[in-house]
């Protein structure tokens, strides 16, 4: 158990904070995932990787985590980045403007771009359609695009 967790903590904390934009949210989601990875052992197909089967996991969390928190009305998600005392390292702008899509579109962005799954494998992963996973695909591309701030040099 150990050796996964070493193994998978950092993907999957990542993957967690690039859809919620919290770190204290990510940090639960990813143990949580862990935690709900480790009751299921019996269910999972040894035969296939455990990092995708627990980016599943992580990434449903979070994108219901980041559902509730915007029904609830908590936070915008910009003002959760402005206040993170623990933002990732790297391109900030980037991740100010993946803030601001929709938690759909920023999971598959996050898996395509950053995680660098194929659409084919964010389509299991995420148990969707391909032509789904496209469609936010490119929505949130466009989105992207069209941000200023990470077109600033």
């Amino acid at each position: 158990m150990e050796r996964l967790y070493r193994a998978h903590w950092p993907r999957a904390y990542r993957a967690a904070y690039l859809v919620v934009h919290d770190s204290a949210g990510a940090e639960d989601i990813a143990q949580e995932a862990f935690l709900a990875a480790v009751r299921a052992l019996d269910r999972f197909d040894r035969r296939r990787p455990f990092g995708p089967w627990l980016h599943r996991i992580v990434v449903n969390r979070a994108i219901d985590w980041a559902r509730a928190r915007a029904l609830r009305g908590e936070v915008e998600a910009n003002e959760s980045l402005a206040t993170d005392p623990d933002p990732p390292e790297e391109l900030p702008e980037l991740v100010r403007a993946l803030a601001a899509l929709p938690p759909d579109q920023r999971a598959v962005v996050v898996l395509r771009h950053l995680l660098d799954y194929t659409p084919g494998e964010i389509a299991d992963l995420l148990d969707l359609p391909r032509g789904t996973v496209n469609s936010r695909l490119r929505r949130g591309l466009d989105a992207l695009k069209s941000d200023e701030r990470i077109h600033r040099t």
